[in-house]
């Protein structure tokens, strides 16, 4: 039987300043919290293991011994949470750029609609946002909302739910930031219902971005190129990834 529980799932790569506060924050909401150390080299580990024992919602720590990047973490974690029958997974970054509070705003979403997956829109509140970043995203989710037939505000959002059927069905390819744009397109094709939402963004004064300006945007069009043979693929067989 599944269980009725969602779960929060937060990758992290080199977080420990802020990784603490961002699962002692989650807590209210009593949801297991699970935690995938992507290979981190400073003390990520360190900083949940106390969070671990302590008699509060649980906190599940699944370490990579070597960095494989954001996507393959995602897998990690949408393969646990698979195993042990979830409804969904809320995902939420590690760095603190997410307001922890809007996640009341996914459960709401999740009870009242039921859909596959919902997506934070960070485009409702662009303020702070540097605006290469602003027209990166805009961009990249036109592209990939042509590709994937549907409307997504914010295809690099990382702050969004994602149902069981998704987690079990979609099956994923690539292993780093252009894993969160290959399910949302991978999921409209297969008529997953996909809804959007506004949320906020978080910039520190000391924020420092895991995303690669040149190799990330070379993997984005690799993406593109990659998801146009995936569709035709899809069309022809009719069957789910």
């Amino acid at each position: 039987m599944r269980n009725e529980n969602i779960a929060i799932l937060i990758p992290a790569y080199n977080e420990a300043k802020y990784i603490r506060k961002v699962i002692e924050d989650c807590r209210i909401y009593g949801l297991d919290i699970i935690v995938v150390d992507d290979g981190s080299t400073d003390n990520t580990a360190d900083a949940i293991q106390p969070l671990i024992n302590d008699n509060k919602p649980r906190v599940i720590l699944i370490e990579h011994t070597v960095n494989k990047g954001k996507g393959q973490a995602l897998k990690t974690g949408f393969d646990f949470a698979v195993a042990n029958n979830y409804k969904g997974v809320i995902t939420i970054d590690a760095d603190g750029q997410h307001a922890v509070e809007e996640i009341a705003d996914f459960i709401k979403t999740v009870n009242q609609y039921e859909p596959d997956i919902i997506v934070g829109s960070r485009f409702q509140n662009t303020k702070g946002m540097p605006f290469i970043r602003l027209a990166t995203n805009f961009f990249t989710s036109w592209l990939i909302s042509a590709i994937a037939g549907q409307k997504i505000n914010d295809v690099q959002s990382g702050f969004r739910y994602i149902g069981y059927d998704s987690l079990k069905n979609i099956k994923l390819e690539t292993s780093n930031f252009d894993t969160e744009p290959e399910i949302l397109m991978k999921a409209s094709w297969m008529n997953h219902r996909i809804l959007n939402i506004p949320i906020s963004t978080i910039y520190h004064e000391d924020f420092v971005s895991h995303v690669n300006p040149v190799k990330d945007t070379i993997k984005f069009f690799k993406l593109v190129f990659k998801s146009l043979g995936w569709k035709r693929k899809f069309k022809h067989s009719r069957t789910s990834f």
